[in-house]
């Protein structure tokens, strides 16, 4: 049997969800992306305490979903260890599709927040098209090993984003973070970040924090 694995491209589609609504008295824009095995129109519910004026949400949507057992809901997942590039690839292009049709004001607070597995492909995104924040929230995820301070470098070059800061958030009894993950998480936080890094530990699991995002603005 000779078998061969091809590629192909084709053109697709995916949604997006938002909260609230972008008007002259919005204050902060937060761009979201889920863990695994969520969808993001549910990711948003972590957001509703936000004062509904003042944010507005936008939550991308991980492109493959599968059943989770044993109720058989429906989650999401952004990658895998399979054809990473690829899909990193994809990925990146949505996201750029959904700023361009969102025109988010520059003179906005515009929040970058990462949970679980959405921290990576938050970070490549920003790494990749040089995405400039006033926030940036790391939580419960761990950092992809390709980058490098370099990589964020840009920050520094842009006197608008001078005070841009770092949140690093996990739960002290997070079942996928032992003591060593957590160091080595903190450390490349810093390495990469240096002194913009808060760390902000709490007690508990593997679960999003509400409290800490309310009080991020």
């Amino acid at each position: 049997m000779n078998s061969e694995e091809k590629e192909i491209t084709y053109q697709t589609s995916n949604s997006y969800s938002t909260l609230n609504q972008l008007t002259e008295h919005t204050k902060n824009v937060w761009f979201v992306c889920h863990g695994m095995g969520y969808l993001s129109r549910y990711f948003l519910k972590y957001f509703k305490e936000l004062n509904t004026e003042e944010n507005y949400i936008i939550a991308p949507q991980a492109p493959s979903k599968y059943y989770i057992q044993p109720k058989m809901h429906v989650g999401a997942n952004w990658l895998t260890r399979d054809n990473t590039k690829a899909g990193t690839k994809s990925i990146m292009n949505y996201f750029d599709a959904i700023f361009e049709a969102e025109e988010i004001p520059e003179d906005i607070n515009f929040i970058v927040f990462g949970y679980s597995q959405g921290v990576s492909v938050a970070m490549r995104y920003m790494a990749r098209r040089q995405l400039q924040c006033h926030q940036l929230v790391l939580h419960s995820g761990g950092i992809p090993k390709e980058l490098t301070a370099e990589d964020f470098a840009y920050l520094d070059e842009i006197p608008a984003f001078a005070g841009m800061t770092v949140k690093l958030i996990y739960g002290t009894n997070d079942e996928y973070l032992d003591i060593a993950r957590i160091e080595e998480e903190s450390a490349r936080a810093i390495n990469l970040f240096g002194n913009r890094v808060t760390i902000l530990p709490f007690e508990g699991k593997h679960v999003v924090n509400v409290e800490y995002i309310n009080n991020l603005v």
